[in-house]
């Protein structure tokens, strides 16, 4: 009996010490993660609004599907990575970040050819932005 109380309490006490340790973070405070999906929603942006530069689509697929991997590797449920690019808070946040840093860049929001000088410019010093772009 003794030797089972003594167990017990080990695994209790394991559990108190492992449990906090293993607890995920968000998915927005995973930089990996949000940072490349910032970049992917950047570039999108980007060859949406300059006529001079598209996207290289294939690329920016395989960027996500590997950022879904990279997640599930991390421990992350399909449920909450779903959950994370499907929500209205998220997204919303995504959007202040881009905007932000257009901002910082020095993106004229109503002018195509800003867009398209930040393009050739991540495009030109190789990227992560600038990977998934391609002046035509």
């Amino acid at each position: 009996m003794r030797t089972l109380m003594i167990a017990v309490m080990g695994l209790s006490l394991t559990a108190a010490i492992v449990t906090p340790a293993m607890a995920k973070p968000p998915l927005r405070e995973v930089a990996a993660i949000d940072d490349a999906l910032l970049d992917i929603g950047v570039a999108d942006i980007i060859r949406k609004n300059c006529p001079d530069i598209s996207a290289r689509m294939l690329r920016a697929v395989k960027m996500a599907w590997d950022l879904k991997g990279k997640a599930g590797d991390l421990g992350y449920s399909d449920a909450e990575i779903d959950a994370y690019i499907d929500s209205d808070a998220e997204k919303a946040r995504m959007r202040a970040r881009g905007a932000a840093f257009f901002k910082a860049k020095g993106v004229d929001t109503s002018d195509p050819q800003s867009y398209c000088a930040l393009g050739r410019e991540e495009i030109q010093k190789s990227s992560r932005i600038g990977s998934l772009l391609k002046a035509k």
